[in-house]
Parts: C-alpha cells; sequence; structure tokens
C-alpha cells in the first residue's frame, strides 16, 4: 500500500491530507499504536559501524545492533551490556571480557567470544581486502584472543585508556561473522546487514526508506533501559523527507511520530501544538570552522586569528539559533571530560581583525576587498548537509567576514564533487567540522592525521608541495590517546584545546545538539550518549 493510502483517511492511521506523494514509499500497516514512522532528513549511506558517525547510520544501528558496554546518559559511566564484566591491566594494554551466554545475533549465530574477536580485529585493524576501514574510536590495537567461549581478551601496542569507553559506541556495534565478510559496498543495504540489537531490518527502499521490525526473542538490553525483554513496537518505520517543511508538516498533522533535524525557527510551533521536543548533546567537538593551513592564503596565523575575530558567534546565534545551541566556550563542549574554557580568546573585535590583516600584509583596496601580491583573500567553503542550518550560517559569515574585507565563497557542487573539493585544501581552506563522543578521544578522531584529519595535515588529497603539519598537535593528540593517569591524561586534553586556539586552527560556534520532535503519544523515548534515538522502550499510547 502506497504511503498516500496509508495515511489518508480511513485506515488505521486515520488521517486526511497525506503530505507524501504515492511514490514515496511502499508500506503494510500493521496495529495501530504498534508501529512507529519516524521522518529523517538524510539518507542513511552505510551500515558498517565505524561508519556510524553520521547520524542517518546511527539512528538505524542503534536499534539493529548491540555493544559489549552501555554508556550511561546521566553519569557518562560505563555499564555491563553483552559483557557481564571486564578487567584491565595497570597500563590500559589488556582488557579481558566476560560475555553473556545467552545472546544470539538475528539469524540464530551466537555472540560469542569468537565472534566478539572477529568484530573487533576488523574494527582495530580493518579489512583492505573488503575495503573496511579502521574504526577511529579504537587506538594502539593489536590482536584478539579467544580465552574461552565466553571469554575474550584483547591487547594494545600501546596504552588505549579510551578503548572500555570505545566499546559503548554506535562504532563498536557487534554484527555477525557473515556480515563482517561482506566488502564495503555492500553495508549501505539494511537487508544485509545481522545484529543483536531488539529490531533487524525488514525491508528497504534504497535511499527512501527503511522498516524495522522487533525481534520477538530480545531480552538483553542494558539496565538503564530495563526491564528486558523484546521492544514494545512492532515497528519502526524510517521515511527520508528531505524537505524541512513536509517534514515539520506532516508530523503536526499526525502524519508521523517522530522526526530528527527540527531546526530552530520550527521549534516555537511544535511546542505549541504541545507536542515534544528533545535536544540531547553530542558531548564531543564543537560545531566550528577549522582552517587548512596548507592553503597559502591561511597558513599565516595572523589571517587565522582575525578572521576568528571577525567572526561574530553571538551574532549567529541570536540570528538563527535556540537557547538548545549553547555558545561554544572551546572547540570541546562544555559537558565533554576535559573542557577547559576558553571564552576570553573566543571575542569578536573587528578592529583588531583589520590590523591583524593589514600585519599579515593583506591591505584593503578600493573595492573594499583585500588583496595581497595580486591576490584577493577570498576562501571557499562548502555548505554541510549533516550541520543545522549551515548554508544560513555561512552566509551571515559571509557578511561578517565582508566588513574586514575577506571574501567568502560558498561553494556547491555534486555530492560526490564536494568530498573531493573536502580533501583539497586548495579548493577548500576552510570546512564545517563536529564530532560526537563522550569521551576525550573525540579530538584524535577530529584532528589527527589518519583520522578524520579535519586540519588536513599534509596536503589531504592536496599536490601541493607546502604539506602543512603541527608535531606538537600530534604529540599532544597521541597523549590523550595513550595516557593512562586520568588526571595527566585530562591535562593532555587541555593541553590540545591550548594548541589549536593558540593557533587559531578552529572558530569553534556552538555545541551541537540533536534535535528531535516527538509526538504527545510517544511515551519512554530514549537516546544514547551522543543523542543517537533508541527506539527499543518507546511504545505508542494510542489503542
Amino acid at each position: 500500500m502506497a504511503v498516500s493510502a496509508l495515511l489518508a483517511g480511513g485506515t488505521a492511521w486515520g488521517l486526511s491530507t497525506p503530505f507524501f506523494p504515492a511514490s514515496t514509499w511502499a508500506a503494510t500497516p500493521v496495529q495501530h499504536g504498534k508501529a512507529l514512522l519516524y521522518l529523517e532528513r538524510q539518507a542513511h549511506k552505510s551500515l558498517y559501524p565505524p561508519a556510524g558517525g553520521f547520524y542517518p547510520n546511527g539512528g538505524i544501528l542503534a536499534q539493529i545492533t548491540d555493544r559489549l558496554t552501555w554508556q550511561n546518559t546521566h553519569t557518562l559511566a560505563i555499564e555491563p551490556w553483552l559483557a557481564t564484566s571486564w578487567q584491565i591491566n595497570a597500563d590500559n594494554t589488556v582488557y579481558t571480557f566476560e560475555l553473556r551466554p545467552d545472546i544470539t545475533f538475528s539469524d540464530g549465530t551466537p555472540v560469542d567470544a569468537t565472534a566478539v574477536a572477529l568484530n573487533f580485529d576488523t574494527y582495530g585493524k580493518g579489512n583492505m581486502a573488503l575495503h573496511l576501514p579502521p574504526s577511529e574510536v579504537i587506538n594502539n590495537y593489536d590482536h584478539s584472543e579467544i580465552v574461552g567461549p565466553h571469554t575474550v581478551r584483547f591487547y594494545f601496542s600501546k596504552p588505549s585508556p579510551g578503548f572500555l569507553q570505545g566499546t559503548s559506541v554506535i562504532g563498536s556495534g557487534l554484527v555477525s561473522p557473515s556480515t563482517l565478510h561482506m566488502p564495503l559496498e555492500q553495508w549501505g543495504d539494511g537487508r544485509n546487514i545481522i545484529g543483536s540489537g531488539p529490531f533487524v531490518v525488514q525491508d528497504e527502499v534504497p535511499g527512501k526508506s527503511t522498516t524495522l521490525h522487533a525481534r520477538p526473542d530480545y531480552a538483553w538490553g542494558p539496565a538503564e533501559l530495563a526491564p528486558q525483554g523484546p521492544a514494545k513496537l512492532e515497528e519502526v518505520r524510517i521515511l527520508v523527507v528531505p524537505e524541512d517543511s513536509i517534514r515539520i508538516g506532516a508530523f503536526l498533522s499526525g502524519q508521523a511520530d517522530f522526526i530528527r533535524e527540527v531546526e530552530a525557527y520550527d521549534e516555537g510551533q511544535i511546542i505549541r501544538s504541545g507536542n515534544l521536543l528533545y535536544a540531547p548533546s553530542t558531548r564531543g567537538v564543537n560545531d566550528s570552522v577549522v582552517f587548512r593551513p596548507d592553503n597559502d592564503k591561511v597558513a599565516d596565523r595572523r589571517v587565522r586569528l582575525a578572521l576568528l575575530r571577525a567572526t561574530d558567534r553571538q551574532e549567529i546565534l541570536r540570528t538563527l539559533f535556540s537557547p538548545r545551541y549553547p555558545l561554544a566556550r572551546s572547540i570541546l563542549a562544555a559537558n565533554t571530560q576535559g573542557f577547559q574554557d576558553h571564552s576570553a580568546e573566543l571575542g569578536y573585535n573587528p578592529t583588531e581583525a583589520a590590523h591583524l590583516l593589514d600585519e599579515a600584509g593583506w591591505l584593503q583596496g578600493p573595492d573594499g576587498w583585500r588583496h595581497r601580491n595580486g591576490q584577493t583573500l577570498s576562501l571557499g567553503i562548502h555548505v554541510s548537509a549533516p550541520h543545522p542550518q549551515s548554508r544560513s550560517m555561512l552566509v551571515l559569515l559571509a557578511q561578517q567576514w565582508r566588513r574586514v574585507g575577506v571574501r567568502l565563497d560558498i561553494l556547491t557542487g555534486s555530492p560526490a564533487m564536494v568530498v573531493l573539493d573536502d580533501l583539497d585544501p586548495q579548493t577548500t581552506p576552510l570546512y564545517q567540522a563536529e564530532v560526537g563522543r563522550a569521551d576525550p578521544d573525540v579530538l584524535k578522531s577530529a584532528y589527527y592525521p589518519t583520522n578524520r584529519n579535519v586540519l588536513l595535515q599534509k596536503g589531504g588529497q592536496s599536490q601541493h608541495v607546502q604539506h602543512f603539519t603541527d608535531p606538537e598537535c600530534n604529540r599532544l593528540l597521541l597523549a590523550v590517546a595513550s595516557e593512562t593517569d586520568p588526571t595527566r591524561r585530562l591535562s593532555r586534553v587541555a593541553d590540545v584545546q591550548d594548541e589549536i586556539l593558540k593557533n587559531a586552527y578552529s572558530i569553534p560556534i556552538f555545541e551541537e545538539p540533536q534535535v528531535y520532535a516527538g509526538s504527545a503519544h510517544v511515551q519512554d523515548m530514549h537516546f544514547e550518549a551522543v543523542g543517537r534515538p533508541v527506539f527499543y522502550r518507546a511504545w505508542l499510547d494510542q489503542p
């Protein structure tokens, strides 16, 4: 039955005017109150767990995979899940986990030590033959050892203090051995992914919809989501609706139960309608504009610092966002371990910005723009689709920088072109970045050259000869990932923040939440530690 029929009056949904065209999605109606319709702005790209950082990916993985541990969403403590207990040696190079003996993947395969070892051998090192990259949350991984049927041990070449927390994140979701033998190209279709979670992917129309069906035998959720047992919903139907107005309109008319990416300008009507807003924090590296110093226009620290001073972050938040988007006070969110308040270094001062640009040799010409050696100080950046109001924010930023004579070019192109451009600092000397993770290792995930490498150290994909690198910053990032003493580790986290802001590599704008709207009929909704929805305990109070 097409969605227009499913949503029309007289069906189980009891609705009148459909917002969705008949060609959008085919589905079979189930008993009213047993299926939740979730509208997502973007289609998922890959369900390989280490790629779960993209929220549409993680929103599915959070329903179909489990992890060894659970990070409590209130205390951030690491708690048992599929692992009942663990031991860690003194220097954080050996981790031993005891597993629950009664867990199975949805194909009936046991979640035993052999399966868990294969998962982490794959995530820790990658699999070049299958094009599976290593996980950014697992540092210094060496190998696994199967100690017993339900005991697995992991060894690291250097201390890896973030590994325990890393076993709780979406990127460490466990999948069956048969799934791990697939090449990366087959991980885009959810029907190929066999996990041990409370739901399985029953049906999928690539790029348009995913239907999750509850496992009737599921009985091993984390303690925070007790009581254990099968999910209360029979189905979660995820429909991709890119247009904000259609997504919001469908929700407000009662045609959908839950939606992601409610922009700040729509929050008021959601609240006035009697529905609920959720804005869980992503608890990591803040939404920022970062520089690629391999581009000679921003290679000079004075230019980067000038543009930081030319950025009125308060105006951006006041104009575009709501109080659910706190002003960034460092590169890390304030609720992240090791956060240091750098507010005093992030102030708006266009007079100082102009002075720094003059010092760097970029002088303002009669046309109002700054020039040096025949070049105009024009810098390119792509709109970042995953980030809220990215285009509007960049347009406002361009207006602010225009006041000091700097031109910000907002680039457009096909998705493939954007990916290539963003790997070339000569095309995009600026990049919008954010990484969610409730652990200090998030800094290494964002900035280290072999992880996301947002600064494009060593030129990224460019053939440019400068090949910028910051050995001191990289040394500090490795120290964060390897320091076993908790106090010293947090000290290294502070050092990284100092290093990045001292060099003006980043302009932190705001702490990014994930903003959802839920019908008043949706009960017992939960989110994992960095804001992905968990539908395991959710239910609808409609008859």
